[in-house]
């Protein structure tokens, strides 16, 4: 896939092939017509979003590099994604995310800085219609999750969100074990 080769050249790491399988599958079981990923990348994740969403479904990706973007806009002209599919926006998350529409989301991709998450997933409900799905990637932060030596404040903010959707009355979560750990919670 030219995307993943473009993003070890720019030295991102992209999600997994089993990742973006499930996230594919997450796009097609909500029937997506919405959608917002949060990280863009050079279009790994948005490339298996827009195959599991309607033909007439629309990804809003958010970056905070526009050099990445550019990249991802030709990846997805040419893997045949009419430019109407996708709206890319160039800024940092929580300024963006504030701007969208209230309830207008079937999918919410968390794949950017994991120290937003938090603030991110606290947008999420609103964003959300009821029954779309959150999806947090890197939710195993490599192991460190599951070790409770591990105490820098990065991973101890990552396992106490994790934690937070334990008993949480907007969501219904599941950790899927697929890549570096995919956090999804339907919400409620």
């Amino acid at each position: 896939m030219v995307a993943r080769r473009l993003a070890a050249d720019v030295g991102i790491t992209p999600i997994s092939p089993s990742t973006g399988a499930t996230l594919s599958m997450l796009a097609a079981a909500t029937s997506a017509r919405a959608a917002i990923e949060i990280g863009t990348g050079t279009g790994v994740g948005a490339l298996w979003l827009l195959r599991g969403m309607r033909t007439d479904g629309v990804l809003t990706t958010i970056d905070i590099d526009a050099e990445h973007q550019r990249v991802a806009r030709r990846i997805f002209a040419e893997a045949g994604y009419a430019a109407s599919r996708t709206r890319v926006i160039t800024g940092q998350a929580l300024d963006v995310l504030p701007r969208l529409a209230d309830g207008a989301y079937d999918l919410l991709v968390l794949d950017g800085d994991r120290s937003d998450y938090a603030a991110c997933v606290g947008e999420a409900p609103r964003l959300l219609r009821p029954g779309g799905v959150l999806a947090l990637n890197g939710a195993l932060a490599g192991g460190r999750i599951a070790d409770t030596a591990m105490r820098d404040p990065q991973t101890v903010a990552l396992r106490d969100l994790v934690r937070s959707f334990r008993d949480n009355d907007y969501w219904r979560p599941a950790l899927l074990p697929v890549g570096d750990g995919l956090l999804c919670a339907v919400r409620v």
